[in-house]
Formats: C-alpha cells, sequence, structure tokens
C-alpha cells in the first residue's frame, strides 16, 4: 500500500520532500521502497542532502576523550552529542571506545580531524580511521609504507583530510620530519616529508615540495577552511600558518597578527571557525604561571582570507585556566579544555562561562562541530581494509 501512495507521487516532489529529514530518519527511510532505497543511495540526492540549508539548531558534537585504565593504559572514547537550548550536552547513543588507538599513552596527540563532508578522521599518527558519525561507518586506512634510512627517525609532525574539489575524492595529507637520532649526541638537522593517502588510487604517494618551516604543533590546529589545511609553523624566531591547498597540493604562509607572531614560552595559539571566518586564538601557555591580571584569551579574526593584514582583534576575554581550545559551536559559542580535562563553554556575545560534566584525562580532549549527512566513505581495494560499522 505504501508504494501504492509513493507511486503518486511526483520524482522531483518526492525529492524535495526527502530533502528536509536529517540523515538518521534517512537510513530508516531507505527501508520504505526499492525507489526510496536506490534515491536515497544516488551520489546526487547525497550531494544535496550534503548542501541543503541548514541551521546551527542541526549541528552536533563529537567528543572524543581518553580515560585512563590500570595500571598505566589509556583507551580513547567517542561520545556522540547534541545541545539543547540549554546549551547543554546530550548523549545520542552509547559511547565508542577506539581499540583500535589504545596505549599506553595519555593519547594528548590524537586528535579528530575534520570534518569534511561530515566525514572525519581520527588519528594517532600512525593509524588512520576515516569515520561517518551519522552512519557510523568507518575504515581504516592501510600504514604509511615510507619510512627512513637505518639510524634515522621519522616522526609525523602534522596531519589533515579534505577533499580535492577538481579531481573530486578526499586525501590524507601527513608532514613528518626526519632527522639522524644518535643515542649518544643530539638529534641532527630535520627535513621535512609530504605523504599523501590518494582514495583515487587507494594508496600513499610522496609529494614533491621546497624547504618547509617546521610544524608546531598545538592540540587545536590542523584546520581545514575552503580546502585548504592549516597547521602552525616555525620560520626563524617567528610563528606562521602553514597552508596546504587540497587541490593543487601547493604549500603557502600566511602570517600572524604582529603581537602574535613572536615565537616565545608565553602564549600558545589555535585555529577555529567563528562565524564562516579563520579565527585565531591566542591563549597564555597552559604551563606557565597565570596572572589573573594580565593571562587572557584573546580571538583574532581574519576578515578576507588569505591576506595577512587583515587580522582584526574581536574579543579580550577571561576563562578558567585554558589547557586548549576546541571549537566554535553555534556560531557564537567557544568550547576549550581546562586544565584539570573538563569541558569549558564561552559564550562571546553574554560572556557566560559554563563547566559540563564532559570531561577525560587532563589534555586529551578534542571535539568536532558536524552535520549528520549520508556521505559514503570510499571503498578500499581487496588489498585494504573495507568500510565497517561500529
Amino acid at each position: 500500500m505504501v508504494n501504492g501512495i509513493i507511486r503518486k507521487f511526483p520524482d522531483d516532489l518526492v525529492r524535495n520532500i526527502l530533502l528536509k529529514f536529517p540523515a538518521k530518519s534517512l537510513i530508516r527511510l531507505k527501508c520504505i521502497s526499492k525507489v526510496w532505497y536506490t534515491l536515497i543511495q544516488s551520489t546526487t540526492f547525497i550531494h544535496l542532502h550534503l548542501n541543503y540549508q541548514t541551521t546551527i539548531q542541526d549541528e552536533f558534537i563529537l567528543f572524543k576523550h581518553s580515560i585512563k585504565q590500570e595500571p598505566n593504559g589509556f583507551i580513547n572514547v567517542l561520545s556522540f552529542l547534541s545541545g539543547d537550548d540549554d546549551d547543554a550536552f546530550n548523549p545520542l547513543f552509547p559511547d565508542i571506545n577506539i581499540t583500535y588507538m589504545s596505549s599506553n599513552f595519555k593519547c594528548t596527540f590524537y586528535p579528530l580531524v575534520g570534518p569534511c563532508h561530515g566525514l572525519i578522521a581520527l588519528t594517532d599518527s600512525i593509524t588512520i580511521i576515516l569515520f561517518n558519525p551519522a552512519t557510523r561507518n568507518f575504515r581504516l586506512l592501510p600504514p604509511c609504507p615510507f619510512g627512513c634510512p637505518q639510524g634515522f627517525h621519522r616522526s609525523v609532525e602534522g596531519i589533515g583530510f579534505g577533499f580535492d574539489s577538481i579531481a573530486k575524492y578526499y586525501k590524507i595529507v601527513r608532514i613528518s620530519e626526519i632527522f639522524w637520532n644518535p643515542s649518544d649526541d643530539y638529534p641532527g638537522p630535520r627535513e621535512s616529508k609530504i605523504d599523501v593517502y590518494d582514495f583515487s588510487m587507494d594508496c600513499w604517494r610522496e609529494v614533491e615540495h621546497v624547504n618547509l618551516p617546521l610544524i608546531y604543533w598545538l592540540p587545536c590546529s590542523e584546520m581545514l577552511y575552503k580546502e585548504v589545511v592549516h597547521w602552525f609553523a616555525t620560520t626563524d624566531m617567528s610563528i606562521v600558518i602553514l597552508c596546504f591547498d587540497m587541490c593543487t597540493e601547493i604549500f603557502r604562509i600566511i602570517k600572524m597578527p604582529d603581537v602574535c607572531n613572536i615565537l616565545t614560552n608565553e602564549q600558545y595559539f589555535g585555529l577555529v571557525i567563528l562565524r564562516g571566518h579563520l579565527t585565531l586564538i591566542c591563549y597564555p601557555n597552559p604551563i606557565s604561571t597565570i596572572d589573573p591580571i594580565k593571562d587572557k584569551v584573546h580571538v583574532w579574526v581574519m576578515e578576507e582570507y588569505g591576506v595577512s593584514k587583515s587580522w582584526i582583534l574581536k574579543n579580550t576575554i577571561r576563562v578558567v585556566p585554558v589547557e586548549s581550545p576546541l571549537a566554535v559551536w553555534k556560531n557564537n559559542i567557544l568550547l576549550f579544555q581546562s586544565k584539570n580535562g573538563h569541558l569549558i563553554s564561552y559564550d562571546i556575545n553574554s560572556n557566560e562561562e559554563k563547566e559540563h560534566i564532559l570531561h577525560g584525562f587532563p589534555a586529551s580532549l578534542s571535539v568536532i562541530v558536524y552535520k549528520e549527512c549520508l556521505t559514503s566513505i570510499p571503498q578500499g581495494s581487496h588489498n585494504t581494509s573495507k568500510v565497517q560499522n561500529f
């Protein structure tokens, strides 16, 4: 009977109605009929649904935190959250323990990277998982085959995930540093190597590059914006933003505001997207002694992307001692992790600060704000792992 009713509606009307449904509802609606299944699974429909106009009320949060296990181990846990009108976080479904990334480290360097078209990369620099939080599908990517000569050490310093809109496929990019690491002397000079996981070829490849500044790793970087991945890097005694264009695979540098670009031990930095603009968060070094009078968080917005002279100081705020910024939620709420491992929100409109019950081992928190979508994870070849479900 349902199929008979469906056939009475024009195809365009059915499509336009379905576009208004959230991803989880569409997953269930695929079971209504073969026609709906084919439509909802189609690349055209997924693309239209991804770009369908939504509001900040459609945003969800993927919250990664590490939990200490006895005697010395840690596990990574993913929580799926939605926000209500009181800016509280409510679980959407049960947490996931990411056993692929369990270790005896506190997982400080295990960030969430993305989102890009609703997909997120989870990484511990060695293991990389591509994940859709809405469908809960994931794929474990094959390890990078590139090593280094005997006696040298290869350290992954930066990672990025994005989409090449020209070639129409996803890419993972890694920046590694190779250096001589003798047991009885100081490490030698560092050389950068660039690896790209090419989903169209289903393999890793090395990328030619000119000399790059060294990555200055900070927990809130690796930001994807306008199909470009951004990291912090050092050149001479200055800090800059290093950019990698996913389409052209060309690196370039964006200068920081003059009052922020000097390399010191007094301040750290983070990158977020605030109201559609690349935004720099300057905050006190978490290992330094806090001066409640002068130690504040400064919010710099780049009004014209790529133009260093367009940085404008938008906000100066005082918040609890911060371990690092995390993300922006609902266009005006900055999310931080405190030194004790708690999730803190700060509304830059009302100056209201809240501490949430979500927490993890100090310095282990990572947050991605995303919109649910139906984007499929690219299948691997028979030699690589297949798409699975958490």
